[in-house]
């Protein structure tokens, strides 16, 4: 590398390594995709389209402009593969991976961007980290081809069989939501348990975040080695796991619950269903909204009420140190909590017997706020250049976008160049956190020190 490169490099901080490297990987894959050989034969990709899919998958999103299965050939769908996997695991923790395949040791500086891109408090063996990761990923990965092996080769064969389960698999896993199946995703296996449990499962655990499975993992282990009482499994559990697992658990069954009820007997969805679809059509679109864009019911048939639960459920996405996108389950319990506190007169928060700093209460505040500016101005831009569209389905597409979910209205491939390129900025924005950044454009902006303090006034609030 070039000296002036690496002095660029030493200048840049964590934040703008993150968001610079998530964009080189883009640039590179829709290069790549706009090469004529990755278009199937009679295929042409313009460029706003190689870059669109580029963006999705890299930052496994999950929307498309064009079809995935007929659009691209095989050396397309395996570099959109590729991409949807190094946008999941994280451009970091790659680039770490590689290097220590080489057997090098991490730098204090790499240590730290990993540290930063999984929102980790401490920097200890970052290495054994990523190789915790990376082997994670391809575990769970694993096993959910093969489940969907025994349903897609029995439907295509062999080798049919085999690539869609494998390309499904790792969609899923990432929260990616690409399919190369065809235009209606999973509307065909609406009613098949394997395929729906095995989708949600890989979708659920992997937006519980890695950190949160080697907790529960731990506790396991001791249970079976008698070390602890099942009934004391989830005390034992680190006040992130529990807060994780408690808002997904509530967030999940009552978005389900929530779906069926709305969509009992609405003649578009379910209404034609028997009761065990139904339920599983349910709970699958409560899962699914959590960042993963599969679907099993057509997203432009739901009710008003459905459509704006769905968007509540896009916009909170997973959990920190996982796959998933959205503000996080943590941040809006934070922030719920820290509502309930002020109501009743509190000063601190509490949490299964722990109470929360206050400095997470304000990353929390921050995070939600400029996601929610970020996409009122998205919806006001898109508005602007595609003016004959309904405005229910440009909030569906953006929030949708900005959670990394995948799920749209019919709209997607409609859009025109300019909101293609609209709809990828706030991909991109999503997948990368708009306080990361902020922070990688306005480091340098703050230049009060720290310790200055200025006279406080009083003002009215509500």
């Amino acid at each position: 590398m070039p000296v002036r490169w690496k002095r660029l490099m030493r200048k840049l901080n964590t934040s703008q390594m993150i968001a610079g490297g998530f964009l080189a990987l883009i640039l590179t894959g829709g290069l790549i995709l706009w090469l004529p050989f990755c278009a199937a034969p009679g295929e042409t990709t313009t460029f706003s389209d190689a870059m669109f899919t580029a963006v999705t998958s890299v930052c496994i999103t999950g929307l498309v402009t064009v079809t995935t299965a007929t659009h691209w050939s095989v050396i397309g769908k395996v570099v959109i593969l590729l991409l949807i996997q190094a946008g999941g695991i994280g451009v970091i923790s790659m680039g770490s991976l590689v290097f220590l395949t080489l057997r090098k040791k991490l730098s204090m500086r790499s240590s730290k961007m990993i540290r930063e891109s999984y929102n980790l408090e401490q920097m200890s063996d970052m290495g054994g980290l990523v190789k915790r990761v990376v082997l994670c990923v391809f575990g769970a990965e694993l096993l959910g081809a093969v489940l969907y092996a025994f349903a897609f080769v029995p439907r295509f064969g062999w080798g049919r069989g085999l690539a869609q389960a494998g390309f499904t698999a790792v969609s899923a896993f990432c929260n990616a939501g690409i399919d190369i199946l065809g235009d209606n995703s999973l509307a065909s296996y609406v009613g098949d348990p394997l395929i729906n449990l095995t989708t949600m499962g890989l979708i659920i655990v992997a937006g519980l975040g890695f950190n949160v499975w080697w907790d529960v993992g731990r506790r396991v282990i001791m249970v079976f080695r008698r070390k602890l009482s099942p009934g004391r499994m989830f005390k034992t559990l680190h006040l992130q796991s529990k807060l994780v697992l408690v808002t997904t658990a509530i967030l999940l069954v009552g978005g389900g619950v929530l779906i069926f009820l709305m969509e009992y007997n609405n003649p578009r969805t379910m209404a034609d269903m028997p009761l065990g679809t139904k339920v599983m059509a349910s709970a699958f679109q409560s899962v699914t909204t959590r960042t993963a864009g599969f679907f099993t019911i057509d997203q432009a048939a739901f009710s008003n009420g459905t459509v704006l639960l769905c968007l509540i459920l896009m916009f909170i996405g997973g959990s920190p140190m996982g796959t998933a996108g959205g503000v996080k389950t943590t941040t809006v319990a934070v922030l719920w909590m820290s509502v309930v506190t002020m109501i009743k007169g509190r000063s601190g928060i509490e949490f299964c017997g722990r109470e929360i700093r206050n400095h997470y209460v304000r990353s929390a505040m921050v995070i939600v706020v400029m996601g929610f500016f970020t996409l009122a101005a998205a919806c006001i831009l898109l508005s602007a250049v595609m003016p004959g569209r309904e405005l229910t389905d440009i909030v569906y597409e953006l929030t949708s976008a900005m959670g990394t979910v995948g799920l749209s209205r019919n709209l997607t491939p409609q859009l025109t160049t300019a909101g293609k390129w609209i709809v990828m900025a706030v991909m991109y924005l999503g997948r990368i956190g708009p306080i990361t950044l902020g922070t990688a454009v306005l480091v340098k902006s703050q230049r009060r020190p720290g310790n200055v303090h200025l006279a406080q006034e009083d003002i009215m609030i509500g």
